[in-house]
């Protein structure tokens, strides 16, 4: 089973994109995030005529998840399912294939000490309950846009980076306390070392040509899933296309 994930930048933008990747790479199931779009805009009839279903969450301008799939995308639900928290569609969940599937597109925080940055510690923390007490101990793949560099080698510079929104030790800890209910990152399984980004700044001059990236979008699931992932890579080639996302593709595959 192959199951992806891509930070869009806007569906629309990058649809032709999108289209292209899934024909070429053929995924059971695609995550997409900041989709940017409400639902009455979001570009169904495109996936449809490509034989592909889809179910989607969003807002204009902002945010939005969405899956994509040949298979049926069944028991979707959206958001943490509490009242107590904003419905600012960021995390869609579904089964493709019997396989429960965790699309989040995390806060990015923008600045550390503001609000904005509270509210992404204060998401992760919720974020952990919710996996409690919607998975337990099942299985589940868990990917996205988590807009965190876990260690040294998954940015470019991280003497200069660190402390910064996206490396900060108060991100890193809250995503190690998730890990550690035994997930498993993916792509770590396959590839050690720096250099392997999915993320490269609009505004850093010449940021992808450099190679000057962050690894943010991660794969994970737990031991005995992952146990079954065969491959996890990063799929460059689409950030060189014209007009592409800040982001690009990753994709895990498992023999399940």
């Amino acid at each position: 089973m192959k199951i992806a994930t891509f930070n869009a930048n806007s569906i629309r933008a990058r649809l032709g994109i999108v289209l292209d990747w899934v024909s070429e790479n053929r995924p059971d199931v695609l995550a997409i995030q900041e989709t940017k779009v409400t639902d009455d805009d979001f570009p169904l009839a495109a996936f449809q005529e490509a034989g592909l279903n889809a179910v989607f969450h969003g807002q204009k301008s902002y945010n939005g998840v969405a899956l994509i799939s040949p298979h049926p995308i069944e028991e979707a639900q959206f958001g943490f399912g509490d009242p107590l928290w904003p419905d600012d569609c960021r995390i869609l969940t579904a089964a493709v294939k019997g396989v429960p599937i965790v699309n989040t597109y995390v806060p990015n925080g923008t600045e550390v000490g503001t609000d904005k940055f509270d509210y992404k510690l204060r998401w992760f923390e919720r974020f952990d309950a919710f996996l409690s007490e919607r998975y337990g101990k099942s299985e589940f793949v868990w990917l996205g846009d988590i807009n965190v560099a876990p260690t040294d080698d998954d940015v470019f510079d991280p003497n200069k980076n660190r402390g910064k929104v996206c490396f900060h030790p108060d991100e890193i800890a809250r995503l190690t306390k998730i890990k550690e209910r035994g997930l498993i990152d993916t792509f770590r399984k396959f590839k050690q070392g720096s250099g392997h980004y999915s993320y490269w700044e609009f505004f850093v001059t010449s940021a992808f040509e450099k190679n000057l990236g962050w690894r943010i979008d991660h794969i994970y699931a737990p031991e005995s899933l992952a146990s079954k992932c065969v491959s996890c890579v990063i799929d460059k080639a689409p950030r060189a296309k014209e007009k592409p996302s800040d982001h690009t593709f990753v994709v895990a595959e498992f023999k399940v």
